[in-house]
């Protein structure tokens, strides 16, 4: 009888959560991209652009909270392992027409399981730290769209999701 656990390997015979053992695979270079958005009124995303949010620097704030976010996801994610970073990269991209402020976070490793929820985790704190900084002028913003847009090493290979397409950083 096929359950749901059947196929989700954080789950024991017993349908119990567990940690997965990793030990057993080999450790390869691991990189995992994520984005999202935050949708803020017009006038929140000139402020943003403008640098002039009361609390300082939007963007530079939000990176570093991504950044340390990432290097703390096993602290947060139950049933993550904590991983040792080779890189974090975190990029911003303003939207004047649709009034977002984009985010992009590329994680990198050189392990035994892969670094797709600390890419995810990056970009969902850069987006709370965002919405920290200007919620004093705007309570209407919303978080839209977190989610993995290319993951490549280990057994399971690269996912790239369809429609997506490589940002250009030189400028974040």
């Amino acid at each position: 009888m096929n359950r749901p656990t059947d196929c989700l390997n954080h789950f024991d015979e017993a349908g119990q959560a567990r940690m997965v053992n990793v030990g057993q695979k080999q450790e390869t270079e691991r990189e995992a991209i994520a984005r999202g958005q935050v949708r803020v009124s017009p006038d929140t995303l000139a402020l943003i652009a403008a640098g002039r949010a009361a609390k300082g620097d939007v963007l530079g704030v939000a990176r570093l909270a991504a950044i340390m976010a990432a290097k703390r996801t096993g602290e947060l994610i139950p049933l993550c392992h904590p991983l040792p970073l080779t890189g974090v990269e975190v990029a911003f991209r303003l939207n004047d027409e649709e009034s977002l402020v984009e985010i992009e976070a590329r994680v990198t490793t050189i392990g035994r399981t892969g670094v797709e929820m600390e890419a995810m985790t990056a970009v969902s704190v850069a987006a709370l730290t965002v919405y920290d900084m200007v919620k004093a002028v705007d309570r209407g913003i919303t978080f839209e769209n977190i989610r993995l847009v290319r993951k490549s090493g280990g057994k399971s290979g690269t996912f790239q999701r369809a429609g997506e397409v490589e940002w250009d950083n030189s400028e974040s």
